[in-house]
């Protein structure tokens, strides 16, 4: 398959997931943890924009930040089909005659920007697809043809700091390439929120932590031996954690291990605090959590004894 073909194909994928997200599902998280659905798809759409004035010889600086904020406006799958067509045509017409782009690590060839392209695509279209619960499985031919492109640029990619580590031992052809761009395709929603209540824990940022849990959580506390207590509601729970980090003298928690299964999770965690002497107290201690709808629904938390 011609690269302009291969292009043409995972761009069309992409449009086709952007018009099934729900009106309800922008906000959603997806495996790219900064960025909502919104925020994923405006990127792709950006790179589109991009194809156009690079196509046409020009420069980065010239560009400017003239493709900068939100570009999807009110309707934005048809915003995301209009943009793929015009970056369609421009690979289109430079392709063919060699033409060259200048990215922002030099002077490249246009049939490599449009294999590049085409990864960002497939790839990005996964992470849309599970972000809104669509099918993860996509034309057999553009897995194949991006996965032998990428397999020379792999670590040149991780290098760059551009994809996490490789994940392996998976069965599908579409599933071993997201591994490869350092993705792990058994991600929920689930794994995000773990993710940000892990940050927010670190930093003692209460306000973020409940963005990630449900209004009915529960938490279950470490003490009093040997069952806790248990809090219901999410005005309850705030205020047992507020109380935590304003009572502990310098509170500090570290996550050290976490793992996602369907809708339960387990985090491994260190908690450390300052003591009288200048040196620092911690336990070590595992949360389970159950998951519902992206979020922490139960949150019970044990110590080392």
């Amino acid at each position: 398959m011609d690269v302009v073909e291969l292009h043409r194909r995972a761009v069309a994928e992409f449009v086709r997931q952007v018009g099934a997200v729900r009106a309800d599902q922008w906000g959603a998280p997806t495996p790219c943890e900064d960025w909502d659905v919104r925020d994923l798809v405006n990127h792709v759409v950006g790179e589109e924009r991009w194809t156009v004035p690079l196509m046409a010889g020009r420069t980065i600086e010239e560009v400017g930040d003239s493709l900068d904020g939100d570009l999807l406006g009110d309707d934005p799958a048809v915003t995301a089909k209009q943009a793929a067509d015009a970056a369609q045509g421009a690979l289109a017409e430079g392709v063919p005659r060699d033409a060259t782009v200048l990215l922002s690590y030099g002077e490249e060839s246009a049939a490599e920007y449009a294999y590049q392209l085409a990864a960002d695509h497939l790839v990005h279209g996964w992470d849309l697809a599970v972000a809104i619960g669509g099918t993860t499985q996509f034309d057999p031919e553009v897995v194949e043809a991006v996965a032998s492109w990428f397999e020379d640029r792999e670590e040149l990619y991780r290098h760059g700091g551009a994809i996490g580590p490789r994940m392996d031992g998976f069965s599908s052809a579409t599933d071993s390439l997201i591994g490869a761009f350092g993705r792990d395709p058994a991600w929920t929603p689930g794994h995000t929120a773990v993710a940000l209540l892990g940050a927010a824990f670190a930093v003692g940022d209460v306000d973020a932590i409940m963005e990630q849990v449900t209004e009915d959580c529960v938490f279950e506390s470490t003490s009093p031996a040997p069952d806790g207590t248990r809090f219901e509601g999410a005005d309850v729970v705030r205020e047992q954690w507020q109380r935590l980090f304003a009572e502990t003298p310098d509170p500090l928690f570290e996550t050290e291990e976490w793992v996602v299964h369907g809708d339960r999770a387990i985090v491994r965690w260190r908690f450390s605090w300052a003591s009288d002497d200048g040196t620092r107290g911690h336990v070590r201690g595992v949360d389970v959590l159950r998951l519902r709808d992206g979020k922490v629904a139960e949150k019970l938390s044990y110590v080392k004894g």
